[in-house]
């Protein structure tokens, strides 16, 4: 056993850079299987288009629990050994699909992997803010690109194998996808278990404010704040729904933009989500990121329903913009999410705050895909209504977050965390 307190690139240092190697893995994984998923339940397990549908929805409704309670359990016992948990769990979730064809069997294991899914992703964040101190918003951007990287290249190894088009193929996929987390669970193993950050208490923007309650659920608002993240989360369906169906409805630029569109999102986070880290390394700018955050938004809303006239050449540049707004505010919310969702949150009770706050991203997951198909129904006036909503809400959040922030940088102290 060694102890280091020395800088190094990486922030949390060997347990950094395991967690990032982590992160690689399971969004190899990850890529691999939700490129194929429905495929595999269509031509494998022979289920209709309608249990497709409940079987996605049901296990996107249990994952939602996972959040909070991952987080809850992380306030409890040793994150690395409820994360290490959880990726066996999600592993033997996917190999269980193997086993089957009877509907609710595979309902029942899709939902054991979603609600692993969600409970993984909370101990993950946690645990990075345990590591890295003051150092957690550029780990996240490094986490971000690195997970990103992973989910593509995922990507492309299952278009490769699904030129073949056999049963055996779809397996391999699937079996890929639990090796990953097997794999990602014996990391874990190397991950030393670090002790909670106490943050130093700092002049705040309210000094006579109270502190907060002991439990997420009575904290009015910490809840507001997740409301408002729920809505700020919607770029996740502009480009996993809204970009491929406003294309396909408006029929002005070829269809096969719309994957164009989402390997530019993809190659931008990989390339600027670190340098763009920077401008929110302290708790108040990451709140004043809000600001252009709303000005992103907003565009993108505009930009999307001005695509809708004009040539296809226009079209198709106008739709280009729209996915680079949209990127950057996928980016900027990325930033501003780490770290107020932490600085928001006691130390005593973070990983059940944190476990309320992944409920944004699990609930947006149903609420996204029709926020965005009623937009593309309501034509270019939705498109900039959707963006101008979005964009106040930002408005909202940066007052609401106003008298708890503190106001001095990060405010978390290194934390010597023993490896082995």
């Amino acid at each position: 056993m060694r102890k280091t307190t020395r800088k190094t690139r990486i922030p949390g240092g060997r347990a950094g850079r395991t967690m990032l190697l982590i992160a690689l893995v399971d969004r190899i994984g990850s890529g691999l299987w939700a490129s194929v998923s429905v495929l595999y339940f269509t031509y494998v397990t022979h289920l209709s288009v309608a249990q497709i549908g409940t079987l996605a929805a049901a296990a996107g409704a249990v994952g939602i629990a996972g959040s909070p309670l991952g987080g809850r359990l992380a306030d409890r016992f040793p994150v690395t050994r409820i994360l290490v948990t959880v990726q066996l769990l999600r592993a033997a979730a996917s190999l269980a699909l193997l086993t089957t064809d009877r509907f609710a069997l595979l309902l029942l294991f899709s939902a054991v992997g979603s609600l692993g899914d969600r409970a993984s992703s909370v101990l993950t964040k946690l645990y990075a803010t345990r590591i890295a101190g003051p150092d957690r918003v550029r780990y996240q951007a490094l986490h971000r690109t690195l997970a990103n990287a992973g989910w593509a290249l995922g990507g492309l190894a299952a278009a490769a194998a699904l030129a073949l088009g056999t049963t055996t193929a779809y397996r391999c996929l699937l079996a890929g996808d639990a090796l990953t987390f097997l794999l990602s669970g014996l990391l874990t193993l190397r991950c030393a278990e670090p002790p909670s950050g106490r943050r130093t208490v700092t002049t705040s923007a309210t000094p006579t404010a109270p502190a907060p309650p002991r439990t997420p659920w009575r904290d009015r608002t910490y809840l507001a704040y997740v409301a408002t993240e729920t809505v700020l989360s919607l770029d996740d369906a502009v480009f996993k729904v809204g970009l491929p169906l406003w294309i396909a409805h408006t029929g002005t630029v070829p269809h096969q933009l719309a994957p164009l569109l989402l390997v530019l999102n993809n190659v931008m986070v990989v390339a600027l989500q670190v340098p763009l880290a920077r401008f929110g390394t302290t708790t108040a700018a990451a709140r004043r990121l809000l600001l252009p955050l709303s000005a992103a938004f907003a565009l993108g809303g505009v930009t999307m329903a001005l695509s809708a006239t004009g040539t296809a050449l226009t079209a198709g540049l106008l739709l280009t913009a729209a996915a680079t707004a949209f990127t950057v505010a996928e980016m900027l919310h990325a930033t501003v999410s780490w770290e107020l969702s932490v600085a928001l949150a006691p130390d005593h009770a973070l990983g059940a705050y944190l476990g309320v706050h992944g409920l944004a991203q699990a609930a947006q997951r149903g609420i996204g895909p029709l926020a965005v198909t009623a937009a593309i129904a309501t034509g270019p006036a939705g498109w900039t209504l959707f963006g101008a909503a979005i964009a106040l809400t930002c408005a909202l959040q940066h007052r609401l977050v106003r008298g708890r922030i503190e106001q001095t940088p990060l405010s978390v102290p290194s934390v010597t965390v023993s490896e082995h």
